[in-house]
């Protein structure tokens, strides 16, 4: 049986570099929960099988683990389990 997913918006913290580009480095839930990104894998235009939308897809590895972190212009969005 497949996990069913809703878009979770998050607060995103990031360092922007000299030439203007995004870096990811916290990902933030609303309840407080905050997520360490400990490496940007790939980036690219993509949009979500799962929940829809889309914009730059980030490939970030989270404690070991491969995500999926969408940038849909000013807001951020996850593919979050539903519970």
């Amino acid at each position: 049986m497949s996990a069913h997913c809703r878009k979770a918006y998050v607060s995103v913290n990031l360092d922007v570099d000299q030439e203007g580009v995004f870096h990811p480095r916290f990902i933030r839930w609303k309840n407080g929960l905050i997520f360490q990104i400990d490496q940007v894998l790939y980036k690219c235009r993509a949009s979500s099988k799962k929940v829809g939308g889309g914009g730059i897809r980030y490939t970030v590895l989270i404690r070991g683990r491969e995500s999926y972190l969408f940038q849909e212009g000013s807001k951020w969005f996850v593919e979050a389990k539903e519970t």
